[in-house]
């Protein structure tokens, strides 16, 4: 009998595994793996000072006046809220990606239904809306329903509140990016939180949202204003504040950084 065939037969079993912790081992043999980018160090912000914003958002109504905003003076502001009357507004400074808070709420006396009941919107860069509605027992088509991305996206769950009840939007949106020649890069993308609860998650939009045509992309400015539409309904704010979201770009010992767009 060979008595080198049973120390093969079992080198051969444990070959496998001998395989498996050389891969899994061999990483760890040099030390903590670095990636060798030297990062800046993120800006500390109080997420909650005693007003309850972001220390570094931009207030854009906070409950006094509306003079960030083009059109601001045709609304009513009384006892910290703003009342859609007269038209839209527009904000006076332009914005590109962000992060925006909004407080809204529809009449408290319901009148009429589907689109005529409680109706407004938020158009991010005045071209892409997030639509306002009272959809508490309201029917109407569901990518115009509260929440939905306008005629492209419906709110994965109905997190409407009553009608007179004070609601929140959360949107954080990054701007399409566009080539020379206009075609598009990047699509525009959004997620929205409605009463603190998700009902966009990154959806990426196929154009800007409109009532009478399909969407569609044309190139415009990295940063433009805001809209909050009048839509006839005398749908009341409080409480709106943004934040650009800029990047934080690190680099590689002896390579330039990367400009942040």
């Amino acid at each position: 009998m060979n008595s080198a065939r049973p120390a093969t037969l079992c080198f051969q079993r444990l070959l496998p595994l001998l395989i498996v912790l050389a891969v899994t081992v061999a990483p760890c043999v040099g030390g903590e793996w670095k990636s060798g980018i030297v990062w800046p160090e993120p800006p500390v912000v109080d997420p909650e000072p005693v007003d309850g914003r972001p220390a570094d958002a931009i207030v854009l109504f906070d409950g006094k006046d509306l003079s960030r905003w083009n059109g601001g003076e045709r609304w009513l502001v009384e006892d910290g809220v703003a009342t859609a009357r007269g038209g839209g507004i527009s904000t006076k400074e332009s914005f590109g990606d962000c992060q925006m808070h909004v407080e809204w709420a529809s009449p408290a006396e319901v009148k009429g239904s589907g689109q005529g009941r409680g109706n407004s919107g938020v158009y991010l860069m005045g071209k892409y809306e997030v639509q306002i509605l009272d959809s508490h027992g309201n029917e109407t088509y569901f990518d115009g329903q509260a929440g939905a991305i306008y005629k492209q996206s419906p709110p994965m769950v109905n997190a409407c509140r009553p009608p007179g009840q004070w609601q929140t939007y959360d949107i954080i949106f990054r701007a399409p990016r566009f080539a020379e020649d206009g075609t598009v890069e990047q699509p525009a993308a959004m997620t929205v939180l409605h009463n603190g609860m998700v009902i966009q998650n990154n959806f990426r939009l196929v154009g800007a949202t409109a009532w009478h045509k399909p969407p569609s992309y044309e190139k415009h400015e990295a940063k433009l204003p805001i809209d909050i539409q009048f839509h006839g309904n005398p749908v009341r704010f409080r409480n709106i504040w943004i934040r650009p979201l800029v990047p934080i770009v690190g680099k590689k010992p002896g390579e330039s950084p990367v400009e942040t767009e």
